[in-house]
């Protein structure tokens, strides 16, 4: 017998156990996060509410209750799951195709460009669709304009993508603040403002149900491309030889990866440092296999931003906006990673 299958075969099925595990995790805060709240809803009652709406017979409960579950908590806690593994997932995907540890989302200027599009839109009243639009078409500027100064610098390729994205991340907060500053004061401005903190709370069905699309289909064209991943972190010349058209797979990519990212963004505000820190989470559970470390982005993902979101909701009397949250927490990782740089 060869050991070295054995040990394969090993890993495989310790890393299918731990997928499994964490989406086994995923239903149960599923659950558990339609307790919490000031409107506390049992799991007894919740299971009685869902089978009153499948099978069509009276539950009895007060109908507070239900608008409460239906139309509150459970477009929040979807939007949290597909939101938290849409972030996690591009940053996975960006970490792999530029063969850099240390770039988001965030870092790459998306987050940011995505941020400047959104609020355009918001002052030129162009509704939800609108900001989805924009946000997408900054968003991917944003990454794009990033990429291009950073192959200009003969610096180190890491710093300079890191340089260029903050740079760029510099510029899009500003244009923030020029329109911040000429906004309507009473309504726009407001608006503008609280989206910018990230926040959950404000998530209709029918937003998202525009909003799940894009996010489940270029996360889900992310997930069929993980082994293609794979061969770009080995470099564009091994890829080349294994028959993959280099130039078109990086393209797909990117604008999978920037079209969830601007979607998340536009119903959530700026949810910050999850495409950092999961990632990096995810590869020290499952290793650096694509095939494996994406799932597990998605579904780790998933779980945190389901976890902070419950942590935002039970902090204070006040609910807190979740991008604080995400950046107290992404903040002191990302510095740990980078004063670790050499030995990632």
């Amino acid at each position: 017998m060869n050991p070295f299958l054995t040990n394969e075969a090993r890993r495989r099925g310790v890393n299918s156990l731990l997928l499994i595990l964490l989406l086994l995790v995923i239903i149960f805060l599923f659950i558990i996060s339609f307790a919490l709240g000031r409107y506390p809803t049992a799991p007894r009652d919740l299971l009685t509410m869902i089978g009153s709406r499948l099978f069509n017979y009276s539950h009895g409960l007060p109908d507070v209750l239900e608008t409460v579950v239906f139309n509150v908590r459970l477009p929040r806690i979807i939007a949290a799951i597909i939101v938290g593994a849409a972030l996690s997932a591009a940053g996975a995907a960006y970490q792999g195709l530029f063969r850099n540890p240390l770039i988001s989302p965030d870092i790459m200027g998306a987050s940011a460009g995505a941020g400047l599009g959104a609020a355009v839109a918001i002052y030129l009243s162009l509704g939800p669709l609108g900001v989805q639009v924009y946000a997408f078409i900054f968003g991917l500027s944003a990454v794009m304009i990033t990429y291009g100064i950073s192959t200009r610098m003969r610096s180190d390729p890491t710093l300079s993508l890191i340089l260029s994205g903050i740079m760029m991340g510099s510029v899009f907060s500003a244009l923030i603040c020029l329109i911040k500053y000429v906004a309507d004061p009473f309504e726009k401005l407001p608006s503008i403002t609280f989206w910018m903190m990230g926040s959950l709370s404000g998530i209709n069905p029918p937003e998202l149900a525009v909003t799940a699309l894009p996010i489940i289909a270029g996360t889900a064209v992310l997930l069929l491309l993980r082994w293609r991943l794979n061969a770009l972190t080995f470099g564009d010349e091994e890829a080349m030889t294994m028959g993959l058209n280099v130039t078109w797979l990086r393209m797909v990519i990117i604008v999978c990866a920037t079209l969830v990212t601007s979607a998340a963004v536009s119903i959530t505000g700026l949810i910050g440092w999850v495409g950092l820190v999961i990632p990096h989470l995810a590869r020290m559970l499952v290793g650096p296999d694509y095939k494996v470390l994406l799932p597990a982005s998605v579904l780790m993902g998933a779980i945190y931003l389901l976890l902070v979101d419950d942590i935002a909701r039970l902090a204070s009397s006040l609910e807190i906006p979740i991008g604080i949250l995400t950046s107290l927490l992404g903040v002191p990782f990302f510095l740990y990673l980078f004063s670790q740089r050499k030995e990632i």
